[in-house]
């Protein structure tokens, strides 16, 4: 399968959990009241946290969590074959 990367930009959260409701094994929704993305990294540059993903079911529960994100905080993307 192919990796993807998932990103979430924390600074467009609102902090409805839906991701979390769809996807709790890579959301949880934290004290500050936005959702972290669990496993993830802090890329500096774009201050987005990343998470590769390499397996369809984590693929399919992180499509899921970004089409109900209603910011578009969340964004699930092909690296590669």
């Amino acid at each position: 399968m192919a990796k993807y990367k998932v990103t979430l930009d924390r600074d467009k959260c609102i902090g409805t959990a839906s991701c979390v409701a769809v996807a709790p094994k890579f959301w949880e929704l934290q004290d500050d009241g936005k959702i972290m993305l669990l496993e993830s990294k802090l890329i500096e540059e774009t201050n987005q946290w990343e998470l590769i993903i390499e397996t369809e079911q984590d693929l399919l529960e992180n499509k899921e969590a970004e089409g109900v994100c209603p910011v578009d905080a969340i964004i699930v993307e092909k690296l590669e074959d």
